[in-house]
């Protein structure tokens, strides 16, 4: 997927495809298409969540790398 999307769009996006899904708003043609963009959307949302995590790690391993430089 070569388009940019926040998280909190995609997020929305498949919210309310989910939703489409649940009222039965989305008619057999379109049924493929939709949860093509779905899948996309969740791969969307799980490498953002990745790639935070990985961040949220590191800062917090050189974090604790500063405050025991700082205690000794």
């Amino acid at each position: 997927m070569s388009e940019k999307i926040t998280y909190a769009d995609a997020f929305s996006e498949l919210q309310q495809i989910v939703r489409e899904l649940e009222e039965g708003e989305i008619g057999v043609d379109d049924l493929s298409e939709k949860v093509k963009r779905a899948a996309e959307l969740i791969r969307v949302c799980k490498d953002k969540l990745q790639h935070t995590e990985e961040d949220v790690q590191q800062i917090l391993k050189e974090l604790e790398g500063s405050d025991e430089k700082e205690g000794e």
